[in-house]
């Protein structure tokens, strides 16, 4: 893989993460449209664990201070705060994903992986997505969360493990029908994604040293640098100007861009 192809690859990797536009139909379409050879393991690995670290870092002081709460709930049950509460509800909220991936992994990637899949779940997580940005109440904070919210957007994010839903998207969709504010709604939607891509990049890793390839470093810092920078970029303009514009840009793009895959692939 050339040099342009691995920064294109890992600049779309990076952008599309977290805003709710699906990072895995874009990197399914990416190859598939240009004729451009599979990236690889190595490359995938190298992309997630740059947007993981990305998160991570614009989120440093949430996570830091919800992690130190979660873990003194561990060591002493008595103490409840909100942090430890919310430590808890991202760790309930990850387990339908995860749990999902782990059985489904072989049937999404025989039968989902689509163009015409990755258009209409586009069209239509869109549609869900505009309607919760414009009928929901936005009167909570990430604060008011309680477990019936993290189960219910846990299982919202399961969806996500069809091609073109969006994990952000989806996340966000069900914390804005349940009455959240954009901003929390977008936040807890980023703090579910640590769990979720560090697993994913971790079993992708272990999948990585059982095929006992070489490694090209260069390419695999290239990768991740590019795509830790490119995820900060997006997380930090996405919370900057998310009030200001709301969901409906990324609506339009979904619909275009669900339109255009049909009228390629039917």
């Amino acid at each position: 893989m050339d040099l342009i192809q691995l920064i294109i690859l890992a600049l779309i990797q990076g952008i599309t993460e977290f805003l709710p536009v699906s990072s895995s139909a874009h990197l399914i379409l990416v190859p598939l449209l240009t004729d451009w050879q599979d990236q690889g393991l190595a490359i995938d690995v190298a992309a997630h664990f740059g947007s993981l670290f990305a998160v991570v870092f614009y989120l440093r002081k949430d996570i830091s201070r919800i992690l130190i709460a979660g873990i003194d709930s561990i060591r002493n049950k008595e103490v409840t705060t909100q942090d430890s509460r919310l430590f808890w509800y991202l760790a309930i909220a990850s387990l339908p994903v995860l749990a999902a991936g782990f059985l489904l992994r072989d049937f999404i990637s025989a039968y989902l992986r689509d163009p015409l899949v990755i258009a209409y779940a586009s069209i239509g997580f869109g549609l869900l997505l505009w309607y919760a940005d414009a009928k929901g109440k936005r009167l909570r904070q990430i604060d008011s969360i309680n477990l019936r919210d993290a189960i219910l957007i846990g299982l919202a994010q399961t969806l996500a493990l069809v091609p073109g839903t969006s994990r952000s998207g989806i996340t966000m969709t069900a914390a804005l029908m349940l009455g959240m504010d954009r901003t929390s709604a977008a936040r807890f939607s980023f703090l579910m994604a640590v769990p979720i891509i560090l697993a994913a990049g971790g079993y992708e890793s272990l999948k990585l040293i059982q095929m006992n390839v070489g490694v090209d470093i260069v390419n695999f810092i290239v990768t991740a640098l590019l795509s830790a920078i490119s995820a900060f970029l997006a997380i930090h303009l996405f919370m900057k100007f998310l009030d200001k514009v709301g969901m409906l840009p990324f609506v339009v793009y979904r619909i275009v861009l669900g339109i255009v895959l049909i009228f390629l692939f039917v």
